[in-house]
């Protein structure tokens, strides 16, 4: 039979493991309260957060993207995009380069109550970081990017292997 062996790393590993499991539910716990404030449904607010994280990578995301990265179709995308366009948070802009493609980016509004909501927040952030050595924030850094790339390995994975929906047989 196969023992576990129980060393410190174990340990810290189920430590680690216990930590991420509990930040993903607070931090989820987090984005429903400014979810709630606002008016945003759960998809409101990936779209917000995907929009976000291509914007501070340099390169806006189109409704196409958006709607593969939240899995949802063309029509849904729209209605998201129009949704979040009305209540303010987001805008669409032509893409400079080819006047056909729509980019999505953060409207001011949305910025401004984004910004309200998570500036407490981002100053905690900013004192925990504050306790770490640029060499001690390098390892961590390291250590979420790896984690973050498997998480949506896993994600994609079960996005690829979910069965079909069962066909309605023609009567």
């Amino acid at each position: 039979m196969y023992r576990r062996r129980d060393t410190r790393r174990d340990h810290l590993a189920a430590e680690i493991t216990n930590n991420l499991r509990r930040y993903a539910v607070d931090a989820q716990h987090v984005g429903h309260a400014f979810a709630g404030r606002h008016g945003l449904g759960g998809t409101d607010l990936q779209a917000l957060i995907a929009v976000m994280d291509a914007e501070l990578r340099g390169e806006p995301i189109t409704p196409g993207r958006l709607g593969e990265q939240l899995d949802l179709s063309s029509g849904s995308v729209t209605a998201l995009v129009d949704r979040l366009e009305r209540a303010g948070h987001i805008r669409r802009d032509r893409d400079p380069t080819d006047r056909r493609k729509i980019l999505l980016h953060y409207a001011e509004r949305g910025a401004a109550v984004a910004t309200e909501f998570f500036q407490p927040l981002g100053a905690r952030t900013d004192a925990v970081v504050a306790g770490f050595t640029d060499d001690e924030l390098e390892v961590v850094h390291r250590f979420m990017v790896g984690m973050s790339a498997s998480l949506r390995q896993h994600r994609d994975d079960v996005r690829a292997a979910r069965p079909e929906p069962p066909r309605r047989r023609a009567e």
